[in-house]
Order: structure tokens, then C-alpha cells, then sequence
């Protein structure tokens, strides 16, 4: 029997409401039924719900939040949601636009109930991850076993819970696309509130996780795509909103983007991105999901420009599409490859849409899909799926049903002659034919297509394989063999698509990041792109939550990481490389101001710091301690040149290089550079940790000439 507290007390109440506003013809209307509502909900008592446990793990807090203590007072707004899920992913926009709209002091919290579908994601630290990618500034606490969610009887994510300030159930929303009526809602429910007295204008002790946050040359890469032809690799720096093209050894040519999220097309120094994904590179021009944009974009390196190709800005809800690419509304697009559908090679762009749990393919040039009339250079439209989020198979593209395709790759070749689909909320890689559109189960999920709880990490055959939300997939066509980043279990694995079976090729299925010595000692934090190589002698890995790409080397067995040379040395139109965000500086660290030293155009200036830590402290791992080096006025002094970097070991001195300009733009009024530290260390002899910070700012007198001295070398110390 449903206990008093829970949604099912509510429903009966709320749906009188949700009909007289479906009825109610201006914003008005709409107001005076949502505040006669509130009037005969006050007279209820037995809609208070019960407190979060003790003992939950909290994040963007200072510390546990209770209904009864810190958010008593306040108007509250309870999501819940697991990180997994685009439909969850969706609503936060609308959510980020309240938190502006309303304030903590004007008597609003939002509160991120995380209820976890799949294992991994009931680990704090895997939830933290997706908190920073997806910016969610909000508390959120980790409800692992979902005792709130069953407590309420929620049945669906995502769905917002309404709380007025005693604890009482308001309102529920059930899924994605209320953005109005939750406005309408909240608006209500915190002037009803206030006219009463009710409200508390009181702090709640929010504290953002992102900003005690080390630089990273990258954030959260989603997706790796490489080119053979020119031996260039396109990585979507999707926590920095930004594209990046470099050499195989990792030499940085193209900067596009960022590190703010942005809708902008034109040239590549102003155009920006949204949380970008999928990338598809051939020869000068990459094609980009631009996922919470819901566009795709494409990017001409040569002429210097990116441009609209699909998608009109705004999440779309057609399923069938058809109209010309700028004029098409799409949902989510995660992945992109290229493809051939007629007699042009190249001429269609594949789409993963994962909002709407599809394939789209949009025409680059004339083509035509199977069993379907030819389509005109740049339609977009949908090809398999329909729309439902299932793990259906079928021989009509249409009847078949995806959940939340999120990767792709083209096995063009006889006898394979598909697309393989990365099917991250079935837990599944599903085939695509090219021929005829059927859509075939290859490994993991199960035959039932409603069942998408059948994951867990087993290497077998078939349905008898089981992943965890995999996320990518790469084909090798020298070797017949199919690579897949099985996301939430950590690893990588290879299928062998003639038997369908699936083996683990590299990972300890335990969140980390260490290399080998063997591939399966070698571990990840939830990769979500992977390409081949070499000819398929190399894996390229986006580890997603390590911030970083591996490379495999299958030869050898071994396994590095591929380091982003920020000095660029391309040719092509580039952006400078924008600086990542430094942890905030605190107030009591040390700052010293050194003597000045003589310098002159083209000569570089070593900055060599020896830092101490005290006795019997060591550097933090899980925290990794790092540097920023800059020029505050005269920034284009580092103009193209690495910034920031990790410090790992203190046994040496640390040794930051910058390279003046060989000529001066301008006469620099008190040129100085700043080297500044951030260090994470604990005491060996206990639990606690810390972290300490410091800057060395060296004031540069420019002179003419200093003769054949082509390094000026300054020494630091400094102990903690």
C-alpha cells in the first residue's frame, strides 16, 4: 500500500491541475489556477515527505543537507536523475535557467537526487565526473540504493519533485519538455511562499567541487577520430567545448572553440561549441556533433571557418526529418561518420542521435538510403529507429528501435557491409546494414527488446556477452575485428563479429589510470571514443574521466599517453591555445615577488623552482599538483606556448621555459611572468591531506641586445 507521503497521494490532486491549465488560455488563467491550487494544498498535512538518510554522500556542499535543517525555508526542487540519461540530460538546461531566475537568497534549492541505473554509476567519484561535465552547480547527493526514489514511489527518470518549505509535496514532473509549466510552477510557489512569511533567505552552504579543480590540457574528451590520408587525429575537448587537430605524436595544429560553450559559426578564432562530441575528419575538414546545440558542424581548416550543417539550436522532437540540414531540428547527436549511400563516395554524414534514439543520415551530396527515394545534398533525415527507446531488431530500419545510440563505425567491406552502433542504454553493439537497413543484434543486452537492465561485464558470445553502457566502437578492416570502449566497465574489448564473440583487450574493469605494464593491467576511467591506427597496430582511447588520450599499441602490448604539444607549428589557420582554468588562488598563499632580470627579444627565460614539502608528507596522487605560468597584461608574450602543466615529482626541480618573441608588438609597460603552483600532499602518518599554493612573479626589464646568451635561467625555492 502506497504511503501517504509519496507521489501517489499527490497525483490525484495534481491532475485536476495539470487539466484546468491545459484548458486556460493566457499566462493569467494560468497563475490564478496554479495559486487557488496552492490555497487547498495548504489544508493537506500529510504531504511532507520524509528527510534525506544520514550517511549519504553529498557533492557542491559543504556538507549534508537536511529538509528539516539547511533547506527548511526554502522552496525545493528535488531532480531525479541518473548521469547516464539524455532525457535527464535534456532537462538541464531548464534547470541552470532557474537557478538564474531564482536565487538560494530568494528562497529556491535545487537538489540533484542521483538514483543510479547502472553499477558504476553509484561510485561518488564517477558521479562527480559527470557533475563537472555537465556543469551542475546545484547539491546533489548520491542516493545509491535509491531509498528516496522508493520512498516516493518514483518510477522514471528523469523526474522533478516540488517541495514547499516545510518538506511538502507541491507539484511532479515526469520527464522531459516542461520547461514552462516548471517556471510557472516555481515562480507561484515562491510568491505564495513569501506573501506568508514563510521563506528564509539564508545561506545553504553550496561549495562548487570544479572550482579546487587542477588545469588540464584536456577535459572530459569525448570522442577521437583520425584521418590516415594526412595522419592527423580530431579530438572533441568536450569539457573545454572545444576541437582540437593534432599530429599522431600529439603536435597541436588546430585549436577550434572554447574554452567557454558558445553557438557561433565563422572563423575558427570566434567560432564556439557546446559540450561537442563525435567527430569525423577527412582531409582539411572535420564534422562535429555539437551535442547540446543539438547541431552539426562542419569545419574547414584551410579556409579557416566552421559552419552550420544541421540542426537549428534548439533540441527537436521529429522523428522522421527530411528537411534541408539548417532548417531540420535534431536531438542529441553523439556520434558522426562518414558513409556512402549511392554511387558517391563520401556523400552521406551518419549521425547517432542519441536524444531521439536513432540514425540520421544527412546528405552531403545527391544520395539514396535503402528502400527509400533519393535524397538532394543537404537533407537531413532519420534512417533506423523509431523513436522508441528500445533494443529491438528488425529487417525494416524504421520498426526497429534503438536506446540512446552513441557510437558509430563503418564496415563498409563485403561480407560485413554495415554500420556497427554503440547502443549505450541496451548495453548492447547492434549492426546497421548497408544494403537494406535491417538492424541485427551482435553482443551483450538480451533478446527481450523491453529488458535494457541486461549489462554486466562478461566476455562471451552473443547475447551471452554482457557490457555496460559502451560508448564507442572502432573497426579495424585489416584484421575483421571491432573494437569497443565498454564505458562503464573500464575496458576495452575486441569482437570478433564472424562468431560474435567478445574478449576484454585492455583494462582491470576498475576505475583508474595506470599503464600496463600489460594491456589488461592498464586501467581507464569511463572511455567514450576509440579509433584505429596504423592499419590496426594501434588503438587510440579517449579515457574520458582521466582527461586524456591513451594509445595501444597492440604490437608491442604496450600502452602510453599521448601528450598535446601546445606549441603549434602548423601552418593553417590556428586559435591560440586558450589557458584552462586554474584552481582559484587563495588568499593566505605565498606570493614573492622576485628581483628583476635582463632579457631581450628571442632569448628564452627558465624559470627553475625547487619545491619542499614537509617531513613525512607526500604528493597527493588522486589530486594531481600543478603549475600555470603567465604574463597578466602582456599575455602575447606566451603567445602559442604550454602554460600549464602537472607536477608529479618533487625530487627534482620543477623547470618552466618560456621563449620571448623574437620581436616585440609593442613596448611592454612592467612586463613580468608569474609561475604559480598548486600543491596536493598528504602526511604519510595519517589521514590528512592538503593543498598549498604559491606564485613567483619575475619582473623582465627589456633590453636590446645580451649577445649570444640565448637562455637567462632564474632560480626559485620555495617549502611548504
Amino acid at each position: 500500500m502506497a504511503s501517504e507521503c509519496s507521489l501517489s497521494a499527490l497525483f490525484p490532486v495534481q491532475s485536476q491541475l495539470d487539466c484546468a491549465l491545459d484548458d486556460a488560455a493566457t499566462q493569467q488563467e494560468k497563475e490564478n489556477i496554479v495559486n487557488e491550487y496552492l490555497e487547498r494544498l495548504g489544508e493537506k498535512e500529510d504531504l511532507k515527505i520524509p528527510d534525506f538518510q544520514t550517511g549519504l554522500e553529498w557533492l557542491n556542499t559543504r556538507g549534508p543537507l537536511s529538509l528539516n535543517n539547511e533547506l527548511s525555508g526554502k522552496v525545493v526542487l528535488l531532480d531525479f536523475f541518473t548521469y547516464c540519461c539524455i532525457n535527464c540530460i535534456h532537462i538541464l538546461p531548464a534547470l541552470h535557467q532557474l537557478e538564474k531566475r531564482h536565487t538560494v537568497k530568494d528562497g529556491l534549492v535545487i537538489v540533484g537526487v542521483h538514483s543510479a541505473k547502472f553499477p558504476n554509476e553509484k561510485v561518488l567519484a564517477n558521479i562527480r565526473s559527470a557533475v563537472l561535465r555537465y556543469d551542475i552547480c546545484h547539491p546533489v547527493v548520491n542516493d545509491s540504493e535509491a531509498h528516496l526514489w522508493h520512498e516516493l514511489e518514483v518510477s522514471c527518470w528523469p523526474t522533478l519533485v516540488l517541495l514547499g518549505p516545510c518538506g511538502n509535496l507541491l507539484f511532479s514532473l515526469v520527464g522531459e519538455g516542461h520547461r514552462d509549466r516548471l517556471m510557472l510552477f516555481a515562480d507561484c510557489a515562491l510568491r505564495h511562499y513569501g506573501k506568508q512569511g514563510l521563506l528564509k533567505s539564508h545561506d545553504v552552504g553550496i561549495k562548487l567541487y570544479k572550482d579546487s579543480l587542477p588545469p588540464n590540457i584536456l577535459a572530459f574528451p569525448g570522442k577521437v577520430a583520425i584521418d590516415n590520408g594526412s595522419k592527423r587525429l580530431a579530438i572533441a575537448d568536450t569539457g573545454h567545448h572545444r576541437i582540437l587537430v593534432v599530429s599522431l605524436n600529439g603536435q597541436l595544429l588546430h585549436v577550434i572553440g572554447g574554452p567557454e560553450s558558445g553557438r557561433k559559426d565563422g572563423d575558427v578564432t570566434e567560432a564556439s561549441f557546446s559540450s561537442p562530441q563525435g567527430v569525423a575528419i577527412k582531409g582539411d575538414v572535420v564534422y562535429v556533433a555539437d551535442t547540446e546545440n543539438h547541431l552539426i558542424r562542419k569545419i574547414e581548416l584551410l579556409e579557416g571557418k566552421v559552419t552550420t550543417v544541421a540542426g537549428v539550436g534548439a533540441q527537436g522532437t521529429d522523428r522522421e526529418g527530411g528537411a534541408m540540414g539548417t532548417t531540420q531540428p535534431i536531438s542529441s547527436p553523439w556520434d558522426v561518420t562518414l558513409g556512402t549511400a549511392g554511387s558517391v563516395e563520401d556523400n552521406v554524414l551518419w549521425i547517432a542521435m542519441a536524444g531521439t534514439h536513432q540514425i540520421w543520415a544527412l546528405f552531403l551530396a545527391d544520395g539514396k538510403l535503402p528502400k527509400v527515394s533519393e535524397s538532394k545534398a543537404g537533407v537531413c533525415v532519420r534512417w533506423a529507429g523509431s523513436g522508441s527507446e528500445e533494443n529491438r531488431n528488425n529487417s525494416y530500419p524504421h520498426k526497429a528501435g534503438f536506446a540512446q545510440p552513441s557510437g558509430l563505425a563503418l564496415a563498409p567491406e563485403e561480407p560485413w557491409s554495415c554500420l556497427f552502433v554503440a547502443d549505450s542504454e541496451s548495453s548492447t553493439i547492434r549492426t546497421l546494414a548497408l544494403k537494406d537497413g535491417a538492424v541485427k543484434s551482435l553482443i551483450g543486452g538480451e533478446r527481450d527488446p523491453m529488458n535494457l537492465f541486461a549489462f554486466g561485464d562478461v566476455d562471451g558470445k552473443g547475447v551471452d556477452a554482457k557490457l555496460q553502457h559502451p560508448l564507442g566502437v572502432a573497426w579495424a578492416p585489416e584484421q575483421s575485428l571491432l573494437y569497443v570502449a565498454d564505458s562503464y566497465n573500464h575496458k576495452i574489448k575486441v569482437v570478433q563479429p564472424k562468431s560474435k564473440l567478445c574478449n576484454t583487450l585492455a583494462g582491470t574493469g576498475e576505475v583508474g589510470d595506470t599503464l600496463g605494464p600489460e594491456l589488461i593491467k592498464t586501467s581507464f576511467n569511463e572511455p567514450g571514443g576509440i579509433c584505429v591506427g596504423d592499419g590496426g597496430k594501434l588503438l587510440y582511447v579517449a579515457d574520458t574521466n582521466n582527461h586524456q588520450i591513451k594509445v595501444l599499441d597492440l604490437v608491442s602490448k604496450t600502452v602510453s599517453r599521448l601528450p598535446i604539444i601546445t606549441e603549434c607549428t602548423d601552418s593553417a589557420p590556428i586559435r591560440s591555445v586558450p589557458s584552462t582554468k586554474a584552481p582559484k588562488f587563495p588568499k593566505s598563499a605565498a606570493k614573492k615577488e622576485m628581483a628583476p632580470v635582463s632579457v631581450a627579444a628571442g632569448q628564452t627565460v627558465v624559470m627553475s623552482l625547487t619545491l619542499s614539502l614537509p617531513e613525512g608528507a607526500k604528493l597527493t596522487e588522486e589530486a594531481p599538483s600543478c603549475w600555470t605560468l603567465s604574463a597578466e597584461g602582456t599575455e602575447w608574450l606566451l603567445d602559442h606556448q604550454v602554460t600549464t602543466g602537472d607536477i608529479t615529482d618533487l625530487s627534482k626541480p620543477l623547470v618552466v621555459s618560456a621563449k620571448l618573441p623574437p620581436e616585440f608588438k609593442e613596448s611592454p609597460s612592467d612586463p613580468k611572468l608569474t609561475l604559480a603552483v598548486w600543491i596536493y600532499y598528504c602526511l604519510e602518518t595519517g589521514s590528512a591531506c592538503t593543498m598549498k599554493a604559491a606564485s613567483f612573479s619575475q619582473p623582465l626589464n627589456i633590453t636590446a641586445c645580451l649577445g649570444e646568451v640565448e637562455e637567462v635561467t632564474v632560480a626559485l625555492a620555495h617549502a611548504f
